[in-house]
């Protein structure tokens, strides 16, 4: 069910859409190519979410424990878990893009179709939309939208796993607690 959301929110980021004129490009897309066109660009996302996902906690560890070297410690402090989320969600960001701006352009192609009043041509590969893209724009094409995404990613990735750490840490401590409390 996220596909639709994300296509929701693409399409309403994308252009200036009143709820009524959403509710018609949805019910547009579903007339003409069916319910299925609410997960337009299901592909890229997946194929931008799951290697995020991967390059993010693989490179939250690496930094993590490099932070920890580096301070002499043997866990990570508040600190040490928001930077090297910050760093993470960073590198998986910028990493992943390119699966972004295709995600992105196979969501919004829909809309422009319907503006111009032509039949939706059936979408092609991922791969085929990032040559696409490459040949028209380059690298800066596929790289689109860098800085915002950035912007927005790192910081989300920083407070939340910092969050989680210190609360694991804080729970663990006073789980600890209470065991030796109950002896």
């Amino acid at each position: 069910m996220i596909s639709p959301l994300e296509l929701i929110r693409t399409k309403m980021q994308s252009r200036q859409l009143s709820y009524q004129e959403l509710r018609v490009c949805i019910q547009s897309a579903v007339a003409q190519d069916g319910w299925m066109s609410l997960w337009r660009g299901w592909g890229p996302t997946v194929l931008r979410d799951v290697p995020f996902s991967a390059l993010y906690w693989c490179n939250y560890e690496l930094m993590k424990d490099l932070l920890c070297g580096q301070f002499c410690l043997d866990e990570a402090t508040f600190r040490i878990s928001f930077a090297a989320g910050a760093v993470s969600g960073m590198v998986a960001a910028t990493l992943t893009l390119p699966f972004d701006v295709v995600k992105t352009q196979r969501q919004i192609e829909l809309g422009n179709m319907e503006t111009l009043q032509v039949t939706t041509p059936k979408s092609s590969s991922t791969w085929l939309l990032m040559q696409k893209i490459w040949a028209e724009s380059g690298i800066r094409g596929l790289f689109t939208g860098f800085l915002p995404r950035v912007i927005k990613v790192a910081p989300a990735c920083a407070i939340m796993i910092s969050t989680y750490e210190f609360g694991k840490t804080f729970f663990q401590k006073m789980n600890q607690e209470r065991q030796l409390n109950s002896l």
